[in-house]
């Protein structure tokens, strides 16, 4: 195990503080404001992880924390040097995590294993409004770009076809029979490929849910992408965002129902795939990793 002085770990944890904030603090100020932001509200909002805890620095299982009471009480963390003063993950807290770390271990393995798949355009965030008019709309605030018949049209001139399960339960009711696959809750390795948006965004939810198993900056790593995608997810979406700044710049639309969109949506898409591949695999090696330290913790135990 490696062991980590305080002066040390402090400064990490430093490190990642710092790099965090340049997005945790624009989401606190506008919530504090009560401003809603379309694009970048997303990781904050759907995905289950507080800005606190995105803040919070771990070293991930196999590192010691030496005169860190700040950690003493964390869910996870106890003793990992007999007595000494050494605070860590411990082996007996990533036993009891095996069954989440084998299903996130076939998911990223299944994901992996399949090629890019680049002909969806972002139709998902189309079939979410499909026959809805703008004021019963998730993003109410803004119009649709292309007003209500317009975006139905759009949706019922093209192949629909959504592999992810947690946009695919977000689509209308009249939208749901569009969709040439029908991908459920329980079968999500089977339908997940490496080319969709969210499933690159995901990374970002499985890594906070291995912490603090995994080392925070893997997680920092996973949101800084997800959050690029978040940007083309809704450049790409039905909605006129025209009004709106994204990191100081105008925010400009991928027009997916032109062929000149389709071709921006799908080149942005397959660099996306590029760049998540590796940390997908960071992630699972930590998975195979953690799960080779369970069974063995449960062979010993």
């Amino acid at each position: 195990m490696e062991v980590l002085e305080r002066e040390e770990w402090q400064a990490r944890a430093a490190s990642h503080a710092a790099r965090v904030d340049a997005w945790v603090t624009p989401h606190l100020e506008r919530r504090g404001a009560r401003v809603k932001h379309p694009v970048h509200d997303f990781l904050f909002t759907y995905y289950s992880q507080r800005p606190a805890q995105l803040r919070r620095w771990h070293p991930g299982h196999g590192t010691g924390l030496a005169d860190a009471p700040e950690y003493d009480g964390l869910k996870g963390y106890g003793s990992v040097d007999g007595g000494a003063g050494v605070l860590g993950v411990t082996t007996e807290h990533v036993a009891r995590q095996r069954p989440l770390l084998e299903a996130t271990r076939r998911l990223l393995r299944a994901t992996a294993s399949r090629p890019a798949q680049l002909g969806c355009f972002g139709l998902h965030e189309w079939a979410m409004v499909y026959r809805l008019a703008d004021d019963e709309t998730r993003h109410s605030d803004w119009p649709l770009r292309l007003g209500p018949e317009g975006t139905d049209t759009v949706v019922e001139s093209h192949r629909i076809a959504c592999s992810h399960f947690d946009a695919f339960r977000f689509f209308t009711e009249p939208a749901r029979p569009l969709n040439t696959l029908s991908p459920a809750v329980d079968d999500r390795a089977d339908f997940e490929q490496p080319g969709c948006l969210h499933a690159g965004m995901d990374l970002y939810k499985h890594a906070f849910r291995l912490s603090p198993m995994v080392s925070s900056d893997l997680v920092a790593d996973c949101f800084e992408l997800a959050r690029e995608i978040r940007v083309l997810d809704m450049r790409a979406a039905p909605y006129d965002l025209s009004g709106l700044e994204v990191d100081g710049r105008p925010f400009t639309p991928v027009r997916i129902e032109t062929a000149e969109g389709k071709r921006e949506y799908a080149a942005a898409q397959d660099d996306f795939a590029e760049r998540a591949a590796p940390l997908r695999a960071r992630l699972l090696a930590a998975c195979e990793y953690l799960v080779r330290t369970a069974a063995d913790t449960g062979a010993h135990g």
